[in-house]
């Protein structure tokens, strides 16, 4: 049976400007009962770690492209000769520039491309189980498609 959730721990980088960043320890996470979402967990060894969801789509993307809008943005580029994935995060507490190396985050999300492929996430969710539950026909209903009946009319005929 193939893992339910694919994790990578990894050091990120907090871009505070184009000369100096600190490091960042970071925990992605992909689950397999949340198969559109991508997790990201930073300060992980901290009492209040910050969590990032978004789309996985956007993440295989921007590994390659520049993609994104609004609160999450992701692009490649190349530092001192490394090949970088940035991230942009924005949120009413503040912006965040993070760079992630991209051979590990290429190797993470090929295995979560390998536990669910791309095209298969609705099947993950059981989406047309759960419209065939919902739409199923029950003894109510037909009371229901049976119309009232005449004690259930009001009296005074209003």
């Amino acid at each position: 049976m193939h893992p339910t959730v694919v994790e990578r721990e990894l050091e990120l980088k907090l871009v505070l400007s184009s000369e100096r960043s600190i490091p960042v320890p970071a925990r992605l996470s992909y689950r397999r009962d949340d198969p559109y979402a991508v997790h990201i967990a930073f300060h992980i060894d901290s009492e209040h770690p910050v969590n990032w969801t978004f789309g996985r789509e956007l993440l295989v993307e921007g590994v390659f492209r520049p993609c994104g809008h609004g609160d999450v943005r992701v692009w490649p580029t190349k530092v001192a000769g490394r090949s970088v994935v940035l991230m942009a995060l924005s949120s009413p507490d503040g912006d965040a520039l993070l760079e992630a190396p991209t051979a590990q985050v290429s190797a993470w999300l090929e295995r979560t491309l390998l536990l669910v492929p791309p095209g298969s996430e609705g099947e993950r969710l059981g989406l047309d189980d759960g419209l065939a539950e919902l739409l199923a026909p029950t003894p109510m209903d037909d009371l229901w498609l049976r119309g009232p009946r005449p004690s259930d009319e009001s009296q005074d005929g209003a």
